[in-house]
């Protein structure tokens, strides 16, 4: 996945990343202005609202218009377009396709450690780094903007982001490849590192939001979505965002939707490790129910079933999620994968240092007779959000840097990362450049998000809150 010779040796690799300066300046990535002829944000975002659950999409845009943050969240497929008209320099790795800094997340590895990585995969795709880079940067200025920071902290806080990714790419250089996919980022080692760094303030709140992500398991999503009457255990309706199918499809149309979702568990158990497969037998399913997630997913399908082990005491909840084609794919090659799910699964387990044991994919028919593609994983696995809305300067400093290190560790393990280490160098230009590039494209989102405003306000399009 690079534009380096297949085949070449550390030293030629390196030569051609930095060669790469000549055709591609490190500063030409502050460039950013709308291309000629650019596309109407509201209709890309049309685009895809149509093939959604039409009663949904107005709950999508209700949550896109709260903010320009909120907007920029469920605009990946705008920026994708734009992303697709700046420099490139023809270096590929797999990427997220909508690295935006609330995608980075605490999630819980098999061996109950605590992690820091990528969370959300479903765009994913390879392709130019850069656009990964540019996604996060741009979200840093966005959500730092809503903050009260001024121009100078935000640029700092970007440039943290940049560095962090690309002295992380000049150590991953000189590592041996397996060191490199053996990388993770323990929350204990983070919270130890960031100790001497946080005030109390920050350290408490870490601390608070690592005990969080370690509570929020299947127990914890059973107790906050069930209810047990006597023998019956059954999702708790809670409209729109949590539907049971009972109330969604009731009667026969109800039966063969719950019968193909059966059919979703079973099939999609081939995509797992034999052991694991062994261990999802041990579970049948009681009940099921549609759930609103997101922002940008907002109006995808997305099915939550609950299973039960030996008894009421020991569930565990899948989330079974509708996948489209990425944002990136008008853009890039081709997907390999004829199954979208498949696409997410290979890439989330590409780019994440540990992944969840029931993550895997399964094709299914709607009840409209339509085949679609879904991606399977527990509904909740130790995640937790370090929240960047009550973050101050230094604490978002030392985030963008952990985002930064995250996503250049992601990279690493599919790119060619000596190759794009030379490319970086050992200097802030590229750090510089991604700053500036941030600022106008967090202008441009704010364009983008008014033009949805007047959308609404015209009737254009409906939205609902929620």
């Amino acid at each position: 996945m690079s534009g380096v010779r297949a085949g070449a040796t550390p030293r030629e690799r390196e030569e051609a990343g930095r060669a790469l300066r000549a055709e591609v300046p490190r500063s030409a990535h502050a460039e950013y202005a709308p291309a000629a002829g650019r596309t109407d944000p509201v209709e890309l975002i049309e685009r895809q609202s149509a093939l959604r659950v039409p009663d949904l999409v107005p709950v999508r845009y209700g949550r896109m218009l709260e903010s320009p943050f909120r907007f920029y969240r469920g605009a990946a497929a705008v920026m994708a377009a734009d992303l697709a008209t700046t420099p490139a320099t023809g270096l590929t790795a797999q990427l997220c396709g909508d690295a935006h800094l609330l995608n980075f997340r605490l999630l819980g590895s098999p061996e109950r450690r605590l992690l820091f990585d990528l969370n959300d995969f479903d765009e994913t795709l390879p392709g130019p780094w850069e656009w990964d880079i540019k996604r996060l940067a741009a979200s840093l200025v966005i959500a730092t903007r809503e903050n009260g920071f001024g121009r100078s902290t935000r640029a700092g806080i970007v440039r943290a982001a940049a560095a962090s990714y690309r002295e992380q790419l000049r150590r991953y250089a000189g590592m041996r490849t397996l060191d490199v996919w053996y990388e993770r980022a323990d929350m204990e080692d983070v919270r130890i590192a960031e100790a001497h760094r946080l005030d109390s303030t920050g350290r408490d709140r870490l601390e608070r939001t690592m005990d969080k992500a370690r509570s929020r398991d299947s127990l914890q999503a059973f107790r906050s979505l069930v209810r047990v009457d006597g023998d019956r255990v059954r999702f708790a309706a809670d409209p729109p965002l949590i539907v049971p199918l009972r109330d969604l499809l009731p009667g026969d149309e109800g039966e063969r939707a719950a019968d193909r979702l059966h059919g979703l568990i079973r099939g999609y158990a081939d995509s797992l490790r034999s052991d694991h497969r062994t261990l999802l037998a041990q579970y049948r399913v009681v009940d099921m129910a549609r759930k609103v997630v997101g922002v940008g997913s907002v109006g995808t399908r997305c099915w939550i079933v609950l299973l039960l082990g030996k008894d009421a005491r020991d569930p565990l909840i899948l989330q079974a999620k509708e996948a489209d084609e990425s944002v990136l794919a008008p853009h890039t090659a081709p997907s390999i994968h004829r199954n979208q799910g498949q696409r997410v699964v290979t890439g989330q387990r590409l780019m994440q240092a540990a992944g969840d044991i029931f993550l895997g994919w399964e094709r299914t028919t709607g009840t409209d007779g339509r085949q679609r593609d879904f991606y399977v994983r527990q509904l909740r696995d130790w995640k937790g959000i370090l929240d960047p809305s009550v973050m101050v300067p230094r604490g978002m400093r030392r985030f963008a840097a952990l985002c930064g290190a995250t996503l250049a560790r992601a990279h690493a393990r599919s790119g060619d990362r000596i190759a794009l280490a030379a490319y970086l160098g050992r200097g802030d230009v590229f750090d510089r450049a991604l700053a500036r590039f941030a600022e106008c494209y967090a202008d441009q989102n704010e364009r983008d998000h008014q033009a949805l405003v007047e959308a609404v306000r015209a009737g254009r399009v409906s939205a609902a809150s929620g």
